[in-house]
């Protein structure tokens, strides 16, 4: 909901009824992740996509319906080529879709949640996808020291579960992390083919992930221009003020002037297992204090500019101020992919490239080689099988 979370406000503001149909599940060669979102209004206007194109028309007339019904419903798509009449998805993926009738005013939690995304601060937004029917669309939305919504007025074990989604939620907020979660009415984690279960989606909305590019040089600006086209907030940090200008790197959020290593040391409460750094100097003195911190550090990606020759001595170098083999390990250098890359450009395509293979889990082979799926994120099969996702949905469309 986060990319059309400006349009929701506005139409929450002004009292309009509206439904928001959001992939809760994903299986084999899907379109998009889950989290992915359109919204329909009561006069028929549309924003967002759940699949780029394939189940768009089927899902925006689940969406009118269920603005006409004021009832939540449960969908999944799947393969459509065996029936040319059935909606599905030609790319053989499935997709859960949860669509959810909002009527401003009449939810505390996703009243608070929408308001929360769109003034971007932090929240979970947990949502009954399947369960009991009083509880299917209770929302709850969850920040870091508090929460709004309620389950449901107070049954006892009511009461549990609602604790128990608010924790789990927080957690997941704090990780950045979107995704199932399935507990018994206890509040107690179960598997989701358990009877007496209930299904929650639970959305983090968190500030975008950070690109820090060490080294204000040339191949920097290129990286910039990318990192921001990914999605990252991203700060160009250089020692020597003569390069590190604003004039220099306009598509920066932020060009800071100080020690790599200084700056990071001050950015500890910013960083993430998201954030990636990019060092770019491939100057010792400026590096090996930095990459002395950085490979001790839970973020999620560490590349190095630098030869073969530049990189062996850097390893040297980090062993001598005592890193482990296992830290060394994380560095990724010299960065990126092996593209045959020349310019600043290039470069910057192969250091992307790298930083999503890393976060993906891709094997970096061309697509061609395989014949395996094309979307094999690691964290996305995880969950597909801890949750057993083939089994999870009662209503569907194109099997």
């Amino acid at each position: 909901m986060q990319d059309i979370a400006e349009q929701l406000q506005a139409w929450h503001a002004s009292g309009r009824s509206f439904a928001v149909a959001t992939v809760v599940g994903v299986s084999g060669s899907a379109p998009r992740d889950p989290g992915a979102a359109l919204a329909v209004d009561a006069a028929g206007e549309a924003v967002g996509s759940v699949s780029g194109g394939c189940v768009e028309g089927a899902v925006y007339e689940l969406c009118q319906a269920a603005i006409e019904s004021g009832e939540p419903v449960l969908e999944r798509f799947g393969y459509s080529d065996e029936d040319a009449f059935a909606v599905g998805l030609t790319c053989g993926g499935i997709l859960d879709v949860f669509v959810q009738p909002i009527v401003p005013g009449a939810d505390a939690g996703l009243d608070a949640g929408i308001a929360y995304i769109a003034s971007g601060t932090p929240v979970a937004l947990a949502r009954v996808i399947a369960g009991p029917g009083g509880l299917v669309g209770a929302t709850v939305a969850v920040t870091a020291d508090t929460h709004h919504g309620a389950l449901s007025p107070s049954p006892s074990t009511v009461g549990a579960l609602e604790r128990a989604i608010v924790a789990e939620a927080r957690a997941m907020l704090d990780a950045g992390r979107t995704g199932r979660i399935v507990l018994g009415l206890d509040g107690r984690p179960c598997d989701e083919r358990d009877q007496g279960t209930v299904t929650c989606f639970v959305e983090s909305y968190v500030p975008a992930p950070r690109m820090l590019v060490f080294g204000a040089i040339d191949f920097a600006a290129a990286v910039v221009r990318i990192g921001k086209f990914l999605g990252y907030r991203v700060t160009v940090c250089d020692a020597r003020p003569v390069f590190a200008t604003a004039r220099r790197f306009p598509e920066a959020d932020e060009v800071v002037v100080d020690w790599p290593h200084r700056y990071l040391d001050a950015q500890l409460d910013r960083i993430d297992g998201r954030t990636v750094l990019c060092v770019l100097t491939h100057d010792a003195k400026f590096d090996i204090p930095l990459l002395e911190r950085a490979l001790r550090l839970p973020v999620g990606y560490v590349g190095a500019m630098g030869s073969r020759r530049t990189h062996r001595d850097r390893e040297a170098r980090l062993r001598e101020v005592g890193l482990t083999e296992a830290e060394i390990g994380r560095l990724r250098s010299p960065i990126g992919l092996d593209l045959g890359a020349r310019t600043p450009e290039e470069t910057a395509v192969s250091v992307a490239a790298e930083i999503i293979a890393h976060r993906r889990g891709g094997s970096c082979l061309p697509l061609s080689a395989g014949d395996g799926p094309i979307h094999h994120d690691v964290s996305r099969a995880e969950q597909a099988e801890e949750t057993g996702a083939e089994d999870q949905v009662p209503r569907t469309h194109a099997a």
